[in-house]
């Protein structure tokens, strides 16, 4: 399983940033319904995606801690 993380939408693709930092983009709709930018999804060995939230949310918490002590 591997996790990308949604970093934009163009049209009718999502272009999404796997943890080398590599930007691919797929389809919009291969995407699981009410994916948004930012949220992290599993990509399935058998090609398609479901959200993956614990990851999701365990970044943005990576995330704000590190600003947080930037602007301490």
């Amino acid at each position: 399983m591997k996790y990308l993380s949604i970093d934009r939408f163009e049209g009718g693709f999502a272009v999404c940033e796997d943890d080398g930092g590599v930007l691919t983009s797929y389809p919009r709709a291969l995407l699981p319904p009410g994916a948004r930018e930012g949220d992290v999804v599993a990509l399935l060995p058998d090609g398609s995606f479901v959200p993956a939230p614990d990851e999701t949310a365990r970044r943005r918490a990576q995330i704000a801690a590190l600003e947080d002590e930037l602007f301490e």
